[in-house]
């Protein structure tokens, strides 16, 4: 602990900016985690790597073989199975600091309601796109452009079932119809779909994979349902879908004012203060603590492998100083028990009583070097008897 404090004291101006880089990188990292659908993957690599840790700790050769070889491809499996989310996030990243434009869909909101309170009542099934802003264009599938201001005739004719189009979705850019006739990739999480049919199906898989808002009218039941960030929930009435409609493109243009935005920001401050907490401890490990340093330890002298025949009265001196050096987080960690100074007194039948201590007696963990013993020799004081 002393080490600890000793290390914050010597912080400097760089360092803080050091510490803040790593705890931004730590905090973006957290959310990408909190938003993955990945996290149960995630959280299997993480008991493989604290299984890894233990078979290498107590040395389970075979274990630490055979998990070091998968560690060697982690990277590619990781690449594999969090491609999505991992793209995702570094579009993420490269849109902060950009301002959004402003979307202005809400004046037409009353008649997209009202065309799909219609459509739910006669059961002809329709599908909605509202962006966010992650890009769609990787994951829409065909479709005719449009560019037609949104009405309610227009979006009726758009779902009628007559339409060689009313199978797709029609995405939405703010006041418009962009494009008509849409395929979306499809969702397999059955667990939430349910019996519900393909357009659900494409509603859940656009949401699971962008920050898009899907509006689905189901044919067979005549229910209006909505799908944003992988949940598929189903509205007690269609008239519900403007409220959902006004809060989504609310957040989405950035249309709040400065202090809900601060509550966003401030919304994470576990996430920021669990950040700024690890990138400190990698600090005090990584930088002051691999500096390589040195101390002294009085360790008590052990006598062993000592004839039957002798009984050991004591040890002149009973104890040596050892001066060990090894990075300051190898030392902070190092505990009395890990260093240990032993006389092999199988000599002592021959008559020697004195026996020299050097860095070869001193055992000491792998990592931590042995500068020096003091006094180079101890002296046994021994008689001759049985030990009981």
């Amino acid at each position: 602990m002393e080490a600890l404090w000793e290390a914050l004291r010597s912080v400097r101006v760089v360092d803080l900016i050091d510490i803040g880089l790593v705890a931004g990188l730590i905090w973006l990292t957290i959310i990408w985690l909190q938003a993955t659908r990945a996290r149960a993957a995630l959280a299997g690599l993480a008991i493989l790597g604290a299984i890894y840790l233990v078979a290498n700790q107590f040395d389970l050769q075979l274990t630490s073989w055979i998990l070091q070889a998968f560690f060697a491809t982690s990277v590619i499996v990781v690449v594999v199975v969090f491609q999505e989310d991992i793209r995702r996030f570094f579009e993420q990243l490269a849109r902060v600091g950009r301002s959004q434009p402003q979307r202005n869909a809400t004046d037409a909101l009353d008649h997209l309601v009202r065309a799909v309170a219609r459509l739910a009542h006669d059961h002809h099934g329709a599908l909605v796109v509202f962006p966010g802003e992650d890009s769609l264009d990787r994951h829409l599938d065909g479709g005719i452009a449009l560019e037609a201001r949104l009405s309610e005739p227009l979006l009726l004719s758009l779902f009628d079932p007559s339409s060689p189009g009313h199978d797709g979705a029609i995405v939405m850019e703010g006041d418009r119809i962009a494009r008509f006739a849409v395929h979306l990739p499809l969702s397999t999480d059955h667990d939430q779909l349910g019996q519900r049919g393909t357009r659900h199906a494409a509603a859940l898989g656009l949401s699971e994979r962008t920050d898009a808002l899907c509006l689905v009218v189901s044919e067979e039941r005549g229910t209006v349902s909505v799908a944003q960030a992988g949940l598929l929930r189903t509205l007690e009435r269609p008239e519900l879908a403007s409220a959902v409609l006004r809060d989504f493109l609310f957040e989405s243009s950035g249309a709040g004012d400065e202090r809900s935005s601060w509550r966003r920001v401030l919304g994470r401050w576990r996430e920021a203060g669990a950040a700024g907490l690890a990138a400190t401890l990698f600090w005090v490990l990584a930088v002051p603590g691999a500096s390589p340093v040195e101390v002294e330890r009085d360790i008590n002298v052990n006598v062993v492998d000592l004839p039957a025949q002798w009984v050991l009265e004591g040890v002149e001196p009973s104890h040596v100083t050892v001066v060990l050096s090894a990075p300051r987080r190898d030392l902070v960690l190092l505990g009395e028990d890990d260093v240990g100074v032993q006389i092999n007194a199988v000599l002592a039948e021959l008559g020697r009583r004195t026996f020299a201590v050097g860095p070869e007696q001193v055992s000491v963990p792998r990592g931590v070097e042995v500068l020096s013993v003091e006094p180079e020799n101890v002296k046994l004081s021994l008689r001759r008897g049985s030990r009981n």
